[in-house]
């Protein structure tokens, strides 16, 4: 039994956050709430993300260890590397990439890689996005001059009890 997602909408409207620290990181309900709905997640994971956690579980990867469904800051995102500063997204067919955008520049914005897939990329292709993401993993990476990239302080959290 799969569990519905939930599709968000972007407010036209809205003005950006100057600081992208403000609203990342975030605490008490929404914070359980996240922890909530990860870990029903990880419960009920799609194909695509059963196919790629078999492929990077277990520090299969060139050693590195990967979480699923791992909070980063006020996002769940499918798969993290904190030690490299990189999280994996898969995009479903129906996902809105207005949402997927602004996420995804939330997590640039503190300095995190994000690498993004489309399920069905995962699912006919497997054999290359693992070496996407192992070439990824691979490359040097200098947390804070990406953050100063970003002109950003900001210090994500990744939760650590999002292992599988």
């Amino acid at each position: 039994m799969t569990a519905a997602r939930k599709t968000l909408g972007i407010s036209k409207t809205a003005t950006p956050k100057v600081d992208a620290k403000t609203g990342f990181n975030v605490t008490g309900a929404r914070l359980e709430t996240l922890k909530e709905r990860a870990k029903d997640q990880r419960r009920n994971p799609s194909e695509a993300q059963k196919a790629l956690w078999a492929e990077l579980s277990g520090s299969k990867l060139g050693g590195v260890k990967f979480m699923r469904q791992a909070i980063v800051g006020s996002a769940i995102v499918d798969f993290s590397c904190p030690s490299r500063w990189i999280v994996i997204q898969l995009s479903t067919e129906d996902s809105n990439p207005d949402v997927n955008e602004l996420q995804d520049r939330k997590l640039i914005e503190v300095g995190i890689r994000v690498l993004r897939f489309s399920e069905d990329e995962v699912l006919d292709r497997i054999d290359s996005v693992v070496r996407e993401i192992n070439t990824e993993i691979n490359v040097p990476f200098d947390k804070r001059s990406a953050r100063r990239k970003a002109g950003t302080t900001a210090t994500p959290r990744f939760d650590e009890g999002a292992e599988g």
